[in-house]
């Protein structure tokens, strides 16, 4: 999808909640991996992913088109809505089901959503060692979580994560060193010669050298 078709759904879809279904199709894959990855629990992921796009589209008459794709915007209402999830562990979430019951939005297969919890939940599995760090990153303080994971998880560059968690680029870089300091010293403890292949494969190592 290119940035003037985006923007023209966009258009439509504030107009007529049907038309939203493109963009429920174009980016739930990506925001339901980086919610899975953050949260570790299919069920919750799909809760969450659901609210997200729930509350974006009974947004979207806020949401301002500046020439950057909606993905960010995304991306941050994931962001607040897996923050809500940990402070309120029993909140009521809608389903999928309900969202497009609700919504009207009109989904061109709606059985490419199970193939892709299950992939995405095959994936997870098969990422041993990044399940283990997923686990030591969760025990950090939440605003090197958010930058950690958008990150290394969803490779993000330091640009569009401070554009999702509207933050300077320079916080952003700053809480990208200090968050890999605090994680490679807890994964040191038990992981001593895994931890620093773990980071290294993602650029971790100087997220301050990134050119935006």
């Amino acid at each position: 999808m290119t940035k003037t078709e985006e923007k023209e759904i966009i258009k439509k879809a504030k107009k007529s909640p049907d038309a939203f279904g493109a963009i429920f199709e174009q980016y739930y894959e990506p925001i339901f991996g980086y919610v899975l990855k953050r949260t570790g629990n299919v069920h919750s992921a799909q809760d969450i992913v659901s609210e997200t796009f729930f509350k974006a589209l009974d947004r979207l008459w806020q949401f301002r088109w500046q020439g950057v794709s909606i993905s960010s915007w995304l991306y941050r209402i994931a962001t607040n809505e897996i923050n809500q999830y940990y402070r309120k562990r029993k909140k009521a979430h809608i389903s999928i089901e309900e969202l497009i019951e609700k919504s009207g939005i009109e989904l061109q297969d709606e059985h490419d959503l199970i193939d892709e919890i299950s992939r995405q939940e095959e994936e997870l599995e098969r990422a041993h060692q990044w399940r283990k760090a997923r686990k030591y990153i969760s025990e950090l303080d939440k605003k090197y979580q958010e930058v950690l994971s958008l990150r290394f998880f969803e490779e993000k560059k330091i640009n569009e994560i401070s554009e999702i968690l509207n933050k300077k680029e320079g916080t952003v870089k700053s809480l990208l060193s200090r968050g890999v300091a605090q994680l490679r010293g807890k994964m040191s403890k038990t992981q001593p010669n895994s931890q620093s292949r773990i980071l290294d494969t993602r650029g971790a190592t100087s997220p301050a050298s990134e050119k935006s």
